[in-house]
């Protein structure tokens, strides 16, 4: 069996909440989605001058999450993200699907802005898909929308600014596919990372036991079946400028210059629902910290007895600050996981090791873990001058200093280290 890729695959047997009439670009989109996510439902709205139903909040809880990959826990799908990495599947191949061509381009599709200091409308949920010289990748980015055939797409130094770079060493645009509105495990694979060469849709097609894609029209990518919006463009040589914008950890980005996205066509799937990801909030966390998550938990496996549980913070984003539950069977195994943690998301910032009985996802918990259990002088790590997030305005060019706390208890400690109960709380 296959799937289609389609958001239409997880919503059939989710609570939906509709909401009434047509919601401006200007900071409504924005103002909906804040005050509905974490509640349950997923919101299904429409957006001003779109002809397709948008939603939104479609993984913004964990419980959302765990459906959409098929697990029962937290574990069971790290494992099968890292399996899906190091052992993709084939891409199903099969004719596209009725496609209708869209009458104001860029415009057509719900791009909003979010946050009131942002450069202009932004669509928030765009997935880029690039082959160049037999190397595809898929990638998510943001683009900043300038007229219904131009936007400018903020792309970091990672694997498409590479092909990015070798098409345009060749004097060559770089042909892209770009499409919005995809199942939220197609989102979770292409937030992977996998090293170059592997391309991220074969991961998802792992993921979800089989991915049906089409060639997309111009460009003769391949584009997952249940896509509701397809793009066929050009990331152009030309740059202009794009920022700011309100990012994960709901700071602005600043405004840089950027390749500009050129668009042949724009064609809507009228029968699945756009997506629009509200930076800085739950979703947006999940989706992209979720894949590093992974990685923690497989990097600190390796060094301690086991971990219970990995959650990069939606305070910081899902990107900047970790905590995560451990059993030792040394003391000193704290440090070796934060130290692993570090190696495994060089983005991370501060990261704080807990015992079993303290839950991560409690922040309350982890304050007490370190006022009861932390000691600067013998559990504090500070690692200075060393590559960081970009993400972060108080590191200098990507340069940071990063913290590891170790919150654990001795493993000869007494009753004093436990926590007080109430019986029957």
């Amino acid at each position: 069996m296959t799937f289609k890729g389609s958001i239409s695959e997880l919503i059939s047997d989710i609570e939906i909440e509709e909401i009434p009439g047509v919601l401006s670009r200007d900071f409504e989109v924005a103002r909906v989605i804040a005050k509905t996510q974490g509640r349950g439902p997923i919101v299904y709205f429409r957006v001003e001058g779109c002809e397709q139903d948008s939603v939104s909040n479609i993984v913004d809880l964990r419980s959302k999450l765990y459906k959409a990959l098929k697990v029962e826990s937290e574990n069971e799908g790290y494992a099968r993200l890292l399996e899906a990495m190091s052992n993709p599947s084939p891409l199903s191949f099969t004719g596209a699907p009725k496609l209708k061509t869209a009458d104001r381009g860029l415009l057509s599709l719900p791009a909003a802005r979010f946050y009131e200091e942002e450069a202009g409308l932004y669509i928030s949920s765009a997935l880029f898909i690039a082959c160049f010289e037999g190397v595809c990748n898929a990638s998510i980015h943001r683009v900043l929308v300038k007229s219904e055939n131009i936007g400018v797409v903020r792309v970091v130094p990672r694997h498409l600014w590479d092909l990015y770079m070798r098409a345009s060493s060749k004097g060559l645009d770089l042909p892209v596919t770009v499409v919005i509105g995809v199942h939220p495990a197609v989102m979770i694979a292409t937030s992977s990372s996998p090293q170059l060469g592997v391309f991220e849709l074969n991961v998802a097609s792992k993921l979800m036991g089989g991915l049906e894609v089409y060639e997309s029209p111009l460009h003769g990518n391949p584009v997952p079946y249940g896509a509701a919006a397809v793009i066929e463009g050009w990331l152009t040589r030309d740059m202009m400028e794009e920022g700011p914008y309100g990012d994960v950890v709901r700071t602005y980005d600043r405004a840089r210059m950027q390749p500009v996205l050129k668009v042949d066509s724009v064609h809507l799937n009228l029968e699945e629902p756009t997506h629009v990801i509200l930076s800085g909030g739950l979703e947006a966390a999940l989706l992209i910290g979720y894949p590093k998550e992974a990685l923690i938990w497989d990097y600190v496996s390796r060094v301690v007895a086991r971990v219970h549980k990995v959650r990069l913070t939606p305070a910081s984003g899902g990107w900047l600050h970790a905590v995560i539950s451990i059993e030792k069977r040394h003391d000193g195994e704290a440090k070796s996981a934060i130290m692993a943690a570090f190696a495994a998301h060089p983005s991370l910032k501060h990261v704080v090791i807990v015992d079993p009985d303290v839950d991560p996802d409690d922040p309350g918990s982890v304050e007490w873990a370190i006022a009861t259990r932390f000691q600067a002088s013998r559990g504090l790590v500070v690692i200075e001058n060393i590559r960081g997030s970009t993400l972060d305005p108080s590191a200098q060019d990507g340069m940071t200093s990063k913290m590891g706390l170790d919150a654990t208890k001795p493993l000869k400690a007494g009753p004093e280290y436990r926590m007080t109960r109430i019986p029957g709380v």
